[in-house]
């Protein structure tokens, strides 16, 4: 895919936002708009990798895909960009891992306008500093990303979640086989499970088929396992990951040691704050 245009378009001066579906917040107010290039480039299936623009819907790769029996660990809707860009992983975490480890290659314009590589199609011929995991969750503050390569996952032969009562989640939870999803609200367990009709079947017993999890509630923070059962209000726990969405978002308390990290890493790669003025990763 040539980025070339692309990267005409967000320049070396002045500062620039990029915008995809507006589905997971859209770009600055105020700020001079670019989009990334869109478009499948090459499925190769037996390699389990797909080449795409940033701005490819993650809804239409996914439909792709699937036509080769293969998904992609990217929560649905949005663009591919946006979704890598926020880096937030949906209730399938706990099967799938995190977002970041989705992205293998990418191909993004810098704050000076250039376009640059990291990362390879191949974990073996990657060599240097680690940029791939870096741009996951920037926001777009440290590049915007014009092409990416993706690791792609069979699609399971079952997919079904189910349910039960439970006051005490952890039993249920310790008694399931590599489940995709478990959720929590302090009365009732979610589980999603995946793979070959018997295994799914054998694991279900006792539990309920549903038609999906249930709605989640807006706000989202971390907690340590521990810390569940002192939970209160409305609320929907990811079991095995700490994500614990409730009534109101909360953010977690940042180390300043961290905070100055992250500082230092946004200065090298945008020097004068141009891109995505305003956003903190």
């Amino acid at each position: 895919m040539d980025l070339a245009t692309f990267a005409a378009a967000v320049g070396a001066d002045g500062p620039v936002t990029i915008s995809g579906l507006a589905s997971r917040g859209g770009p600055v107010p105020g700020v001079r708009c670019v989009a990334a290039p869109a478009g499948i480039d090459d499925i190769q299936a037996d390699e389990m990798i797909v080449c795409c623009g940033a701005g490819t819907p993650v809804d239409s790769l996914d439909a792709a895909l699937a036509t080769v029996g293969q998904r992609v660990a990217l929560p649905p809707g949005g663009t591919v960009g946006g979704a890598l860009a926020l880096g937030r992983s949906g209730i399938r975490r706990l099967g799938d891992g995190p977002v970041r480890n989705t992205l293998l290659q990418a191909r993004y314009v810098s704050a000076l306008g250039e376009v640059v590589k990291g990362g390879g199609p191949t974990v073996k011929n990657v060599s240097g500093f680690d940029i791939c995991r870096l741009l996951v969750g920037s926001q777009g503050t440290l590049g915007f990303l014009g092409e990416v390569i993706l690791r792609t996952r069979p699609r399971p032969a079952t997919s079904q979640w189910f349910s039960a009562p439970a006051a005490d989640p952890w039993p249920l939870f310790g008694a399931l086989h590599r489940p995709t999803a478990v959720l929590w609200d302090g009365s009732t367990v979610w589980a999603l499970l995946e793979g070959h009709p018997d295994d799914v079947a054998a694991q279900a017993a006792g539990l309920t088929p549903v038609d999906g999890p249930p709605p989640l509630p807006p706000g989202r923070t971390s907690v340590a396992p521990s810390a569940l059962g002192a939970l209160t209000g409305t609320f929907v726990a990811e079991l095995g990951v700490g994500i614990v969405h409730g009534d109101a978002p909360v953010r977690a308390t940042q180390d300043p040691g961290l905070v100055a990290l992250n500082r230092r890493v946004k200065h090298e790669f945008d020097p004068t704050g141009r891109l995505n003025p305003g956003r903190h990763p």
